[in-house]
Parts: structure tokens; sequence; C-alpha cells
């Protein structure tokens, strides 16, 4: 997941997975342009990702591309939602990373 953001061109703040018993896992990847999350079922083969950004400069289709190469998914399902869409002419909110978020770094 944090590869599928710097593949992205995406500013990681944050990192939490959590491994369930027997097995499964959950986890997010906070970045400054928002997140990333999954969550699996080994048992039935499934990974559900969601992959939120904002602003011009992050890829999703990257991230995106970039996991189903990494669990080499043979059956991939990708549905688009745009969010932050704040007229009728598709203006997006704008976002730009401050200076305080470019300097936190994750050793993940």
């Amino acid at each position: 997941m944090v590869g599928a953001a710097r593949e992205a061109r995406a500013t990681v703040v944050d990192v939490s997975f959590h491994e369930f018993n027997p097995f499964g896992i959950s986890g997010m990847v906070i970045i400054a342009e928002s997140h990333l999350s999954i969550h699996t079922w080994p048992e039935y083969r499934y990974a559900a990702v969601d992959i939120f950004t904002c602003g011009d400069i992050i890829d999703p289709g990257t991230a995106a591309s970039y996991l189903i190469r990494r669990f080499d998914s043979r059956n991939p399902s990708i549905v688009e939602m745009k969010r932050g869409i704040i007229s009728c002419d598709n203006v997006k909110l704008p976002h730009k990373v401050c200076s305080d978020e470019a300097r936190v770094t994750v050793n993940a």
C-alpha cells in the first residue's frame, strides 16, 4: 500500500495495519492528499481497496495498477467515484500540500 501511494506520487503521512487471527489484514495509509485503505479476506482470495485522493498531482490509477500487479489480481474491478465536485462546472476542491505535511516522513 505504501508502495502504491509512493508510485502515485502521494505524500505518505502515517501507516497503520492490523493482522487478524487466523488470517486477514486491514490497513490504512494516510497521505497528505487523503488515504489508501485495504481489507483482505485471504480465504476468499479477495481484497477491497480504497484509493481516495484529492488534487491534481496524485494519480489514483497509477496506485491501482501498482496494486493489481503486486497482488497478481486476475479479476480486478475498479469503480471510480468523483467526489469533491462543488459546482456544475466540475470545479475540484483545492488542495496544496503544506510545508508541515511535506516534512513528515514514515519509515515503512
